[in-house]
């Protein structure tokens, strides 16, 4: 292991380098992230998943600059140029574009305007130059005049093309040329003529300047966007007389004849070479800053979108909304298995409105159904409230469901496997119905892109989101727990230390062999071996099994542990569980030992406490406010409830039940200044929002939360549903990059 790998991660995330190199091996060893930070928590220090993921990208990132630097060490050295002082510079350095700023000269080069001016025998005259002696231009120019340098002017510009390079290529130059992009650069957009109808959207950025210390992500976004859809054209750079003021410092010795010559030279060094190359190392980074934060905005979203309170196990019914062709009705059980599928009519103003009617109060008495699922999409209102006004003869819930990406999985490869005899529309009705009974389950066979929880997902690094989305999808699977003997193949994958391989091995000996009575029967599915064994087995429960402690989150190796325990208690595994006065008794410290500490102890007490709980809050009856159904219903001043759709940069989306999501800018999100939406919201959280504006034709609308708090906070509690016990909130840290932050990190490098 590269020792100054260890020094450098522990140096940027402010962590021991024993914790560093431990977490490091760990990784290196096949460990997952999750298990790592759930079940080696004396190894790493308790690092916590975002740090562990933090140490694993480092170490790829210097593992690049290491291949890269010795890259240009064998290319320095074949062309026979190393030296000494070179080599320990190029070893010195662990940013990327330091190494480039040391490799230019170096690189080998397509014809150049300074190639060609050497190969005119001109270079000798560039040096004389350099020099900056006080000498005859004309004399000493009309030397090198030759059957290819027809004229002095012309012998004189060769050299200064020559010059030119020079000063491109001088890292010192180009550092401090950075420095002045890193402190003063402005990112500057004008639309480009012409286009100005067509650019109607990018207005704000018609004539833009704004520094890039002071640019918020999604302004990045935009323009760049913008540049890509050819309505505008952007431009970074600091000012040209500042940049020009440090050069001219740097390399013009005399004012004397060669001295102007050499300041010629640096005007075209600057505006020909230097400032396009930084302005491309700019945008790279100025992009792939911004792109952090849509990502983590992102990431952030899905992780609370995934982490939605579930009904439970519970049988329901799943209305697909629609007018013209009907509704589509499933009927679900327990486990999210189609039962039965049909199409009513209940917005038809005749006799299928009453056999809608009829049909549901059937299928409820039939199927036995706690609740019901309606889409929010088009028609979802109406729906909704056609089916809360009909009397079961028992209390049947209804549930709003969020539908976003439903028609995604309808027509996708996993769809048309789980139900290859049905049409897109009732594995559409199918999927909002199992999105209710466990979010978090079903959503993990969707595209997260899909979803409709992200701010420019399409124009961030593709590879990136994908890593970052991965990962919130198995650190929210693996923080939940699964289902060994009902959990999907789908979900299986995301489990630490399986995959979809593993997943699909691990449901066909499913249906062959029958239900899991224990853990260790995982290790007789094929290719399911010791390692994935260890990753796996503590985040797979199984109930009603051979030993209690399968259906909780202690992991097979501190069996033994726990059994000690319980004996030293006279009792037995299943008492310690159920019977809190014995767990009273055990006295931790007594435990430990070199493998196990008191963070693990204390984790399998809380587990004996309260085995396989779900970490994911009890689900609540959301009602949207009576007679609002479109934007015409809405006026300015109105008090509505909502409920969180999307959280942004710059605010968060709100549903009021109108078929078009509100905006609530970060400004009207609490009476007191923010600098991150999610301090005052999260996704599916109740809210009560005031109408600012209504804006038809643009579909937009404004709303507040000034002065108004979550419905959770308000007096009045919201109902609740399910048999859990609520889990005691688990506060996670929002993975959010601040992009200003980011920048001024990088000012403070080069003060």
């Amino acid at each position: 292991m590269n020792l100054k790998h260890i020094e450098l991660i522990s140096a940027e995330l402010g962590i021991s380098k024993k914790q560093a190199e431990n977490t490091m091996n760990l990784l290196n060893e096949g460990s997952t992230v999750p298990f790592i930070s759930r079940y080696r928590k004396e190894v790493t220090g308790s690092l916590d998943e975002v740090q562990i993921a933090r140490i694993e990208d480092l170490q790829k990132r210097y593992k690049e600059v290491d291949d890269r630097r010795a890259f240009i060490i064998k290319t320095i050295t074949e062309q026979e140029k190393m030296t000494p002082e070179l080599l320990e510079k190029i070893e010195s350095t662990w940013q990327l574009n330091e190494l480039e700023d040391i490799y230019l000269p170096y690189k080998p080069k397509r014809k150049t305007r300074a190639t060609v001016a050497i190969e005119k025998g001109l270079e000798p005259l560039a040096k004389i130059l350099f020099e900056q002696e006080d000498i005859n231009l004309d004399e000493i120019a009309q030397t090198f005049i030759n059957e290819q340098v027809a004229s002095n002017d012309e012998a004189l510009k060769g050299a200064r093309d020559i010059i030119a390079e020079w000063v491109n290529e001088n890292a010192e130059a180009r550092d401090k040329v950075r420095k002045i992009f890193t402190n003063t650069g402005k990112l500057s957009a004008k639309v480009i003529e012409g286009k100005e109808e067509e650019a109607a959207k990018y207005k704000d950025y018609f004539n833009f300047n704004e520094d890039i210390m002071e640019m918020p992500s999604h302004r990045v976004l935009a323009i760049l966007r913008g540049e890509a859809e050819g309505f505008l054209y952007g431009t970074i750079a600091p000012a040209e007389e500042d940049a020009l003021e440090i050069l001219t410092k740097q390399f013009v010795k005399k004012k004397n004849a060669a001295g102007e010559q050499i300041t010629k030279a640096i005007t075209d060094a600057y505006k020909r070479l230097m400032r396009p190359s930084l302005e491309n190392e700019f945008r790279a980074l100025i992009k792939e800053r911004a792109d952090g934060e849509a990502i983590d905005v992102f990431a952030e979203n899905l992780r609370q979108l995934l982490l939605a309170a579930p009904l439970g196990p519970k049988p329901v019914l799943a209305i697909d909304p629609g007018y013209r062709t009907g509704c589509k009705l499933v009927a679900l059980d327990s486990q999210g298995n189609m039962l039965d599928h049909d199409v009513i009519f209940p917005l038809e103003k005749n006799y299928k409105r009453d056999d809608a009617e009829k049909l549901l109060q059937s299928w409820v008495n039939r199927y036995d159904s706690a609740a019901i699922a309606v889409g929010n999409g088009t028609a979802g209102r109406e729906t909704e409230e056609f089916v809360k006004k009909i009397d079961f003869g028992k209390k049947v819930i209804v549930f709003m469901v969020n539908e976003s990406g439903a028609s995604v999985y309808s027509a996708s490869e996993v769809a048309r496997e789980e139900f290859p005899d049905q049409d897109v529309t009732v594995r559409g009705a199918v999927s909002i119905g199992r999105r209710l009974i466990d979010p978090l389950a079903e959503l993990v066979k969707i595209d997260p892109k899909s979803i409709g929880v992200g701010q420019y997902q399409h124009d961030v690094n593709q590879s990136s989101l994908k890593q970052s989305l991965d990962r919130v999808v198995v650190s929210c699977v693996n923080n939940v727990g699964v289902n060994l003997n009902t959990a999907s193949k789908h979900l299986l994958a995301y489990v630490s230390g399986l995959g979809p391989s593993l997943a699909d091995n691990i449901v066909k000996f499913r249906k062959e062999n029958g239900v899991f009575r224990n853990r260790l029967e995982l290790k007789k599915v094929p290719r399911l071996g010791e390692k994935a064994f260890e990753q796996c087995a503590g985040f797979l429960r199984i109930e009603n099994g051979d030993n209690p402690l399968d259906n909780s989150a202690v992991h097979p190796e501190r069996y033994p542990l726990v059994e000690q325990m319980a004996q030293q208690l006279n009792s037995t595994v299943q008492d310690l569980m159920s019977q809190e006065p014995l767990r009273k008794k055990i006295n931790v410290k007594e435990y430990v030992s070199e493998e196990v500490g008191l963070l693990t102890l204390e984790d399998i007490l809380k587990e004996l406490d309260k085995p396989s709980r779900d970490p994911r809050d009890e689900i609540s009856i959301f009602e949207y406010a009576e007679g609002i159904h479109k934007m015409e219903d809405l006026k300015v001043g109105m008090q509505l409830p909502g409920v969180v759709t999307n959280i942004t940069a710059f605010g968060a989306f709100v549903d009021v039940g109108v078929k078009q999501d509100g905006l609530v800018h970060i400004s009207h999100l609490s009476n007191k200044f923010i600098s991150n939406p999610n301090e005052a919201v999260k996704l599916n959280q109740k809210v009560t929002v005031t109408v600012l504006e209504i804006d038809i034709a643009r579909k937009r609308i404004s709303l507040s939360m000034k002065d108004s708090e979550p419905a959770a906070s308000r007096n009045r509690e919201p109902r609740k549903e399910g048999r859990r016990e609520p889990a005691k909130s688990q506060k996670k840290e929002a993975p959010v990059n601040d992009f200003k932050a980011s920048l001024e990190a990088l000012k403070n490098k080069f003060k």
